[in-house]
């Protein structure tokens, strides 16, 4: 437990494969997790060194956040990739390989998970374009947290950039995602003309797509990051249907 602090330069050689294997134990990662931050603690290794940061020391199950955007197509290609580059360096085996694609798919759920978090608690836990906080009746599951720019578009580190996310509710999520939904870099919210003009005629899509419950701009908390200007600009480049 001594190596938590990185003075071991090989102490934790397996600790990786060993995270892989066990996220697809949900209860005995838990466990092991809480046995490890436990021993960490008695270590005098706080917080601030060694954050929770799956929230689970001190009780809850383990349930990874933000999965909607990783379906198994685009964790395919992307581990198809990686997996191309580390063969053409060559001395796999196929052993190593089968290791590799393990922490490979649980080192995107697992990071696609902290960037979820830290998404919602930046952005209040509610809906950034209508202000819906789930959590207050029960539903935080309701309140998603996704990618500006889309996971399988963006860098390793572009992908974990909480300055990359935007929380919201499932229809908005959705709008947005979709190009029906933009932000400019002023942080005013945009609407496709095809939406627009189904809010005029349509009551139901009034209901969720019109001003309100809409906002003209979207809600951030006092002191939060605010997204980055460069991934607003991909989305509306790319994906906003306007």
């Amino acid at each position: 437990m001594a190596n938590l602090d990185g003075s071991r330069s090989h102490g934790g050689r397996w600790d990786v494969l060993a995270g892989a294997i066990l996220r697809d134990d949900p209860a005995r990662f838990t466990h092991t997790y809480r046995v490890l931050l436990e021993a960490a603690r008695s270590e005098g290794i706080s917080p601030d060194r060694l954050p929770d940061f799956l929230s689970l020391e001190h009780g809850g199950e383990l349930a990874l956040l933000g999965q909607e955007e990783l379906d198994s197509s685009v964790l395919e290609a992307s581990m198809r990739e990686q997996l191309t580059r580390s063969l053409d360096q060559g001395g796999q085996s196929e052993r190593e390989i089968r290791e590799t694609e393990r922490i490979l798919l649980a080192a995107a759920r697992v990071g696609q998970h902290v960037f979820a978090q830290s998404v919602l608690r930046n952005c209040g836990r509610q809906c950034v374009f209508c202000g819906l906080s789930p959590g207050t009746f029960g539903a935080k599951r309701m309140l998603l947290a996704g990618h500006i720019k889309p996971w399988k578009d963006s860098t390793p580190t572009e992908r974990l950039d909480p300055r990359n996310g935007l929380s919201a509710c499932p229809a908005h999520d959705v709008a947005f995602d979709t190009g029906l939904l933009a932000v400019n870099g002023g942080l005013r919210i945009h609407v496709a003309p095809m939406l627009a003009d189904a809010v005029q005629a349509d009551p139901l899509a009034r209901q969720y797509y019109g001003r309100p419950p809409l906002r003209e701009a979207i809600l951030l908390p006092a002191g939060a990051q605010q997204p980055a200007r460069k991934y607003l600009d991909w989305h509306r480049q790319n994906i906003f249907s306007g």
